[in-house]
């Protein structure tokens, strides 16, 4: 048997079916994988791991906001929005973002990404909404900023499906944007130029879809109209009904709450991914459900900003997909993301282990696996599974750390997700590159160094 060169055995690894044994898994020099095999004999001087799993994909991501991680913990006073709540960060978020120059913001991206990587994500979905400079005025090139982020995942390795973001109104009813808004201003033929210019860059491990904001910040005929012009192979995602006080603007303008709004009146199906969807009546989550469309859950920032929790176990119920992200990075771990995703559910209903399916009753397995085939669907991109012809996009995990003493297979997932705060990932693959080993990835060092000048720079220091 002739082995590539491109091998790692696994003495256990996660396939769809679950853990199998003794598996041979190769890849292809374009980073896909050409080979999966069960019960295979270790080849000579092929590397072996214990447990090998599939990489995560972070659905939603806005990069620029990682650099604004710990700014807004402080309690304000006397503001004119009442209590702090989603809408006074935003004001918070929208005076930082005003600030950050292209350069800044592909170091902060690739220091992200590297977080990301080191933590188990492979593949990351950004929502990419800084179009202008801070003057609101257009970059010579129109796609300069989506470019840079572009840039700092290919340094980093880490797969992206990159989602100009269609953002022309302040509110329901076609409100004018904000001064503070000025960098996203874009119509739909502003985001298919973006998508235009970037489509020379589409390849393994990039994949251009779109994304209209927010009912609030897009029209109907908007919306519409940038579905009709994106090639129809590509995913679409949108922020929806994340906060109660969107839902009675939403009934106030339109008599319909966001997501039955939405569906109503575009043709949601499974390109589509609904970020949020935190404040659904049973009929709403019955029906986004049905859709084939993906929740894309994001706890730890849903947590951080007060929204609420996803109604998870209805949603399952019925037949529903799900993936997650970090949004605003407070968090870099699908491992926090995923517990705290059991964690909400847990505390909202009182009791233990809610996510589950008539066949897996095991959290940790549905969680990871679930999260993998809704992300993958979300990235419109061949990842999430270990089969021939996905994206090579796995992780090594650390068999040495004491969290895995004595762990069966099916152990595994349960003590990764549920057992302790050390990171148990030691190698990361993406796209058939080792990005990762030991736990540090391949440039660390230069791309801390590029994110700390940055930070220096926007925070005044």
């Amino acid at each position: 048997m002739t082995v590539p060169t491109s091998a790692l055995f696994a003495r256990h690894a996660l396939l769809p079916e679950g853990w199998r044994r003794d598996v041979l898994l190769a890849w292809d020099a374009g980073g896909d994988l050409v080979r999966v095999a069960p019960d295979a004999q270790a080849p000579a001087g092929v590397p072996q791991a214990a447990y090998v799993v599939p990489g995560m994909v972070n659905l939603h991501s806005h990069a620029f906001q990682r650099a604004l991680g710990g700014l807004t913990e402080r309690a304000a006073q006397g503001t004119v929005e009442g209590p702090d709540s989603f809408w006074t960060w935003r004001e918070l978020m929208y005076r930082f973002a005003g600030r950050i120059r292209p350069e800044q913001a592909e170091a902060i991206a690739a220091q992200l990404h590297v977080e990301c990587l080191r933590h188990g994500y492979t593949a990351i979905c950004e929502f990419h909404y800084l179009h202008r400079d801070a003057g609101g005025a257009p970059y010579a090139q129109a796609a300069e900023m989506a470019l840079r982020i572009a840039r700092a995942a290919q340094a980093s390795g880490i797969g992206l499906t990159l989602l100009p973001v269609l953002y022309a109104h302040a509110g329901f009813g076609d409100a004018p944007l904000k001064p503070e808004q000025r960098r996203f201003r874009s119509d739909p033929e502003h985001v298919l130029r973006i998508v235009e210019a970037l489509e020379p860059l589409r390849g393994p491990q990039l994949e251009v879809g779109a994304a209209p904001h927010s009912l609030r910040a897009a029209s109907i005929a908007q919306i519409r109209a940038l579905v009709q012009g994106l090639p129809p192979d590509r995913p679409l995602h949108i922020h929806v009904a994340e906060q109660q006080a969107e839902v009675a603007q939403c009934l106030d303008a339109t008599g319909r709450r966001p997501v039955d709004y939405l569906m109503e009146q575009v043709d949601v199906d499974a390109r589509w991914c609904l970020v949020h969807a935190t404040h659904m009546t049973a009929d709403e989550t019955a029906g986004l459900a049905a859709s084939g469309a993906v929740a894309g859950v994001c706890p730890t920032t849903e947590a951080n900003l007060g929204d609420g929790l996803f109604p998870l176990e209805a949603y399952l119920s019925a037949g529903g997909r799900f993936g997650i992200g970090s949004d605003s990075h407070v968090s870099q771990s699908p491992v926090e993301e995923l517990r705290w995703l059991e964690y909400g559910q847990r505390l909202q209903r009182q009791r233990r282990n809610i996510a589950v399916g008539a066949e897996q009753r095991d959290v940790a397995a549905f969680l990871w696996q679930g999260a993998l085939a809704g992300g993958a669907r979300a990235a419109g991109r061949p990842v999430g599974s270990l089969v021939p012809g996905r994206r090579a996009d796995l992780l090594v995990l650390d068999e040495d750390h004491v969290d895995l003493a004595g762990a069966g297979a099916d152990d595994v997932l349960g003590r990764f997700l549920f057992c302790g705060n050390d990171n148990l990932v030691r190698d990361v693959l993406a796209g058939g590159r080792w990005v990762v080993r030991g736990g540090r990835h391949a440039d660390q060092d230069g791309i801390a160094r590029r994110y700390i000048a940055a930070v220096r720079e926007l925070r005044g220091a």
